[in-house]
């Protein structure tokens, strides 16, 4: 789906695309993000910002997208500003190849991507930033199971989506959920059909935490051909959604009405929660090849925390320190910096938005900090 804001009459949805257009307010305020959204506007205020804006990433992100393009409105009525959520792979793919401005991804930039950035950056580099915080849900169709959540490990989540466990009343899961009544039912695992990044964090955690169970390596594209899939977040809520038995995985923002597992981690079991997401993720080092501009988390899925939440993803805000153009710069540095801002970070955590958990103080000030390095080519 393609979000976008279009600020002057007579602008058109791109074809094809479906779009969701939200009207700015028109707010005179200049100062919505605490002061800080202002200083993305290299002459005067954000106000004064004109020109259009193109993101494309992550589908995870995309009920959070919606509310930051609605929100920056409100400061920028001059810039139309557009957000194709196709994926990570293909965000960070439209991104290198300058079709768009910035990008969102569920996963860090690989070493042949980062190579491609310097070019695409006019001899600078990418800026990858932690701007949106979620706990993937895993989610099933289960009518008739009486329990709030049903408890499932790394390892027994690891054989169901290995189709090595194939009926919900497996004695496995029946080990986990006592006195809850399991139905025969067999089980419909359901994956992503795309790259993704939401793929590439749920196998890496069941690679991780699953003791061996998860017999393959993390990646953004699903490892077992044949099975259930769809295409995007949204084509695997509706595939689970439409089949009784049915379980797969999703940004908890997308989760509905569907039932939620609680996960395994020490000798509990933690339904996900913004706050168990935020715990996981600042309990995590950052990953060896981090910078003060690729500010990178290595998430500790193996974690015994009490409360924490290692199923988690981080999605990046991926922008350019250098553009050839100040309308480019100007625009990218205002909207990656009202979106880190409180009021941004708030706005999505609304659990009427996408329910994330909001980047702490700490790291907001070192996302600034690379936000601000953001400059046109001289």
């Amino acid at each position: 789906m393609k979000l976008s804001r279009f600020t002057r009459a007579g602008s058109a949805a791109a074809v094809g695309v479906l779009a969701l257009t939200l009207a700015a307010c028109g707010s005179n305020s200049t100062d919505s993000g605490g002061g800080a959204a202002t200083d993305g506007a290299e002459n005067g205020s954000t106000e004064d910002l004109t020109g259009t804006l193109a993101g494309a990433g992550a589908s995870s992100q995309e009920k959070a997208v919606a509310g930051w393009i609605a929100g920056f409105g409100d400061i920028a009525p001059g810039v139309t500003l557009s957000y194709d959520a196709v994926g990570s792979g293909g965000g960070r793919e439209q991104f290198l190849s300058g079709a768009t401005q910035f990008a969102g991804s569920d996963a860090a930039l690989k070493d042949d991507e980062l190579a491609t950035a310097t070019d695409r950056c006019f001899g600078g580099e990418a800026i990858e930033v932690p701007l949106y915080i979620s706990p993937i849900a895993v989610i099933y169709n289960l009518p008739g199971v009486d329990a709030e959540h049903l408890n499932l490990s790394a390892e027994t989540l690891a054989k169901i989506f290995n189709r090595e466990i194939t009926t919900w009343n497996d004695p496995a899961i029946a080990a986990e959920n006592e006195g809850v009544t399991l139905p025969s039912t067999a089980i419909i695992p359901v994956n992503r059909s795309d790259e993704s990044g939401t793929t590439e964090n749920f196998t890496e955690y069941l690679a991780d935490a699953s003791n061996g169970a998860w017999p393959h390596e993390a990646s953004g594209d699903w490892p077992l051909s044949g099975g259930q899939s769809g295409q995007g977040t949204q084509g695997v809520v509706d595939t689970v959604t439409g089949a009784e038995g049915a379980i797969g995985y999703a940004d908890a923002s997308r989760a509905g009405d569907l039932g939620t597992a609680a996960i395994k981690v020490g000798e509990e079991y933690v339904p996900f929660s913004p706050e168990a997401a935020a715990k996981v993720v600042d309990a995590s080092p950052r990953a060896a090849d981090a910078t003060d501009k690729r500010l990178v988390v290595e998430i500790d899925r193996t974690t015994t925390e009490a409360g924490a939440y290692p199923l988690v993803l981080i999605s990046y805000s991926i922008a350019c320190d250098t553009y050839d153009k100040a309308e480019d710069a100007a625009n990218v540095k205002a909207y990656l910096t009202y979106v880190a801002s409180e009021e941004g970070q708030a706005r999505a955590a609304e659990p009427s938005v996408a329910g994330s958990a909001p980047i702490s103080d700490a790291l907001r000030t070192e996302v600034q900090a690379a936000l601000d390095t953001i400059s046109v080519k001289s």
